[in-house]
């Protein structure tokens, strides 16, 4: 079975003609411009792509998998022409949507290796409250105020990955939520951009005084309390090339990226800081004011210059491969857009419909720029201008799922067959690539699927599986080896391949 497959998605906006206020669909906004640039370009894109083309993408886009064979020859049989757009509302309503974008944005927020042991080990209760969060179909603003403020149970491990390190703090949520890189102004200022080390130590200041409690739970599954002092800043003391021993610097007060520093009011008389060493009983003490909540009122703010800007350029890259602009976090002055009209109609058109995210991809999975043909010469899996479709290989949790569907076996097989299984799929298959349309295949990835004894058990007769069905079946071998297409590929095989494979 192909590992790379093939998608592309847009991601528009809603545009407001400034006389008459009529409202264009997204996904008319997103062909027009794309359009544009293909005309600009010289471009030729290779047309729409076929329906089991778009079947397997639309499937793997969605929901995580690919289609199973009831499900593909269903769809393929239908004559309907606004099939295409019935699925993408049937696949957003299903259960599995919700999983898949968790999932999605889960290893945007941690990655595989999270820099903390405590976040690395199994993050459950976090994947399943932000699968509710996509259940509920909560706004993205809501769903970031949620984790940065860390007060529901499941959402406070975000931060527990930076314990004790509000530098990295953030650097993670200027990159994540801003789309932009401070990482250089830690040690001096930016030698490409305007960001200053304040800058970069201002918005630390955000981060100093959360602590991070161990709230009992088990060894796999830990819990966690954030909780925020009243007292406690960063102190500055100049470029790292010129510290001396014992220099101590100044503090630096909070401050916003590219904005104010934050109004602080003072202290009550005699205040005295709780001992937060000591694990409080019932309730965590609330600060006397506190920076975290500013924080998140401003980074979520509907004109706040970067975040809706920095959404739409991530959620665009999640389904066409590349943003507007490359990589998906630098949205830096000298980092140019592609398409530049089209980044602002998403991130007004995400403020507009209040950043509801399930909107937005369902424009722009029903775009003819989204359904484009995977053909043609343009060798560059990620395209620059979005003129054929991408190609990337499946992420370890969309191929365990997609062995699974294909062979009859059930999406959950891993997890049911035996408890290594899914630590070894994650372990050879967890970064198949690099974010940049790069390959990161492996000695071990081959060894594991030719080798490993949960694979070649795929294939083995077991009730009404695939290889059941197959063997029992009466049917001649031309129609036994188009289920196994249908069932695998998402197609029938062509005239040749079927000759061969009977």
């Amino acid at each position: 079975m192909r590992r790379a497959w093939l998608g592309c998605v847009l991601f528009g906006c809603l545009v407001v003609a400034p006389a008459v206020h009529a409202q264009v669909p997204l996904r008319q906004v997103i062909d027009k411009e794309v359009k544009a640039v293909w005309a600009k370009e010289k471009l030729t894109p290779p047309g729409p792509a076929s329906d089991s083309v778009f079947l397997r993408r639309v499937y793997l886009d969605l929901v995580g998998m690919t289609p199973s064979y009831e499900e593909t020859t269903a769809f393929l049989k239908d004559s309907d022409p606004k099939k295409r757009e019935k699925l993408i509302d049937k696949l957003l309503a299903d259960p599995r949507f919700a999983s898949q974008q968790a999932h999605a944005w889960d290893l945007v927020l941690f990655g595989r290796h999270p820099q903390n042991i405590d976040a690395t080990r199994k993050r459950d209760g976090f994947k399943k409250w932000l699968t509710e969060q996509f259940v509920k179909n909560e706004p993205w603003d809501k769903i970031t105020q949620k984790l940065l403020l860390a007060e529901e149970e499941g959402s406070e491990l975000f931060y527990v990955q930076y314990r004790n390190a509000p530098e990295e703090a953030a650097t993670a949520v200027s990159r994540v939520f801003l789309g932009t890189q401070l990482q250089c102004a830690r040690c001096h200022d930016h030698p490409f951009e305007h960001w200053t080390q304040k800058d970069f130590f201002g918005m630390t200041g955000f981060f100093v005084r959360l602590v991070v409690i161990d709230a009992g739970g088990t060894p796999t599954a830990k819990k966690y309390k954030i909780a925020e002092k009243s007292t406690g800043d960063v102190l500055f003391a100049g470029s790292v090339k010129d510290l001396k021993p014992g220099m101590k610097g100044e503090p630096v007060k909070p401050k916003f990226l590219g904005g104010d520093v934050l109004k602080e009011p003072p202290l009550p008389a005699g205040f005295k800081e709780i001992d937060l060493k000591v694990k409080p009983k019932g309730d965590l003490p609330k600060p006397v004011f506190s920076r975290k909540a500013k924080l998140v009122e401003w980074l979520t703010a509907k004109d706040n210059p970067y975040f809706a800007k920095a959404l739409a350029n991530r959620v665009w890259a999640q389904f066409m491969g590349r943003g507007f602009v490359h990589p998906v976090d630098d949205l830096s002055e000298k980092n140019e857009p592609t398409i530049p009209t089209l980044l602002k109609a998403i991130s007004d058109g995400l403020i507009d419909q209040k950043f509801d995210l399930k909107w937005a991809i369902r424009e722009i999975v029903n775009s003819e720029a989204y359904q484009i043909a995977d053909i043609g010469p343009v060798t560059d899996a990620l395209p620059r201008y979005y003129e054929r479709a991408r190609v990337r290989p499946l992420s370890a949790e969309e191929l365990m799922a997609s062995l699974g569907v294909a062979t009859g076996n059930g999406a959950d097989w891993a997890a049911k067959s035996q408890g290594a299984t899914v630590e070894y799929m994650l372990r050879f298959f967890g970064e198949p690539n690099d974010g940049q349309g790069h390959f990161q295949g492996s000695l071990a990835e081959h060894l594991f699927l030719n080798n490993a004894g949960a694979i070649r058990a795929l294939g083995q007769a077991r009730k009404e599986n695939l290889a059941d069905l197959i063997l029992a079946s009466k049917e001649p071998w031309e129609a036994k080896v188009d289920r196994l297409f249908l069932s695998i590929l998402s197609r029938t095989p062509s005239d040749t391949e079927r000759a061969r494979f009977v």
